[in-house]
């Protein structure tokens, strides 16, 4: 059984071994980020084991961002990514966010659009 868990604990080693299986990421401090730049993070677990992991950063008042989801490999089609998306949601929500934003690369747009509910919408990057 997966347990969900908003602003749940973890240490940097845990997050940093989700990114690279993930997103191939160097080791970062996730705890100070998080605690410095955002709204809260959704940690997933089994068996005490971190297998998924969300960020929700904020602009300290309606809108909040997903960022950072990763989900272990041992547990990836099980519906663990959109549950922790769900759970960001309903706790941005709580927090008085009007809206959560996500950007994602071409491949994602099923998980994103379909299972998350985001709808497309036009957007702009500047690669700076």
């Amino acid at each position: 059984m997966i347990s969900y868990q908003w602003r749940g604990p973890f240490d940097d080693i845990e997050v940093n071994r989700l990114h690279a299986e993930g997103f191939g990421s160097p080791a970062e401090d996730w705890w100070a980020r998080v605690n410095r730049h955002s709204l809260g993070w959704v940690c997933a677990r089994e068996d005490g084991t971190l297998v998924g992991f969300v960020n929700v950063a904020w602009d300290g008042s309606s809108h909040a961002f997903v960022l950072d989801t990763v989900v272990a490999g041992v547990v990836r089609r099980r519906g663990v990514g959109s549950e922790l998306v769900a759970v960001a949601a309903q706790q941005a929500r709580d927090h008085g966010c009007e809206w959560l934003h996500v950007d994602f690369e071409d491949h994602l747009r099923p998980f994103y659009l379909d299972r998350c509910g985001f709808r497309a919408t036009g957007a702009g990057l500047l690669a700076l």
